[in-house]
């Protein structure tokens, strides 16, 4: 506890902090700052990711044509288009043995020669 005569600096600004004992921070901006400071590497890393997890989406959405549930498209369209193979959200696997990998509800199968089957996920 602090004492009467002793004072508490903001943990952004050093400015001294005024009102309740255990009080951290001189106002709102001042706290939402420090924690946007601490968690920035953490948030940029997963704000690059959702950003490539998207991107991989909409390249495959726009690859199937309106109306159709799949459509075909090759490894090189796909890299030319920015679609990153690294970035998926989970795989599927039927019960013929095939794994489909999707980034959220658009997904592709890998085929033979650098051809990939592309598919909307249906809802059950």
């Amino acid at each position: 506890m602090l004492q009467k005569n002793e004072s508490k600096n903001c943990l952004a600004c050093s400015k001294i902090v005024r009102g309740r004992s255990d009080k951290k921070f001189c106002d709102d901006y001042c706290r939402v700052a420090y924690n946007n400071e601490l968690k920035s590497p953490a948030n940029n890393f997963i704000r690059n990711v959702n950003n490539a997890l998207s991107k991989n989406r909409r390249i495959l959405e726009s690859l199937i044509p309106s109306g159709q549930d799949t459509a075909k498209a090759s490894g090189e369209k796909l890299l030319a288009k920015g679609f990153q193979f690294k970035y998926g959200t989970h795989s599927y696997t039927n019960k013929k043995g095939d794994v489909y990998f999707f980034c959220y509800d658009m997904g592709f199968l890998p085929l033979e020669n650098d051809w990939y089957l592309l598919v909307k996920r249906r809802e059950d």
